[in-house]
């Protein structure tokens, strides 16, 4: 099994995390295995559905500057990031119960 569709997949995850969150992607630490990779890209989606809701919350409150087209744009980004995930943790699975079905 390749590594590198699992690396593309995370990559494709930062990159998504990081245009939610408005900010630059990070580069990976030196020597930064797969579990803290896949912490560090968790935690970004985290933090991008925790600022759509803050965001959808202040709207709903009425904060001036907050207009709907711009809730609805972060509330998507921040879908989009977990479905992402969602999907890879899919992927890990199937490929962890492929390589458990391997006779030895």
């Amino acid at each position: 099994m390749s590594i590198s569709p699992i690396e593309s997949v995370l990559q494709q995850i930062r990159a998504l995390s990081a245009a939610a969150a408005g900010d630059l992607p990070a580069a990976p630490a030196p020597g930064g295995g797969f579990a803290q990779e896949l912490a560090r890209s968790l935690d970004r989606i985290s933090g991008a559905q925790q600022q759509a809701q803050a965001q959808a919350r202040a709207f709903e409150l009425g904060v001036p500057g907050v207009a709907l087209n711009d809730v609805m744009v972060d509330l998507q980004k921040a879908n989009i990031g977990f479905q992402t995930a969602l999907q890879v943790r899919n992927r890990l699975v199937a490929a962890y119960q492929e390589v458990m079905n391997i006779p030895a």
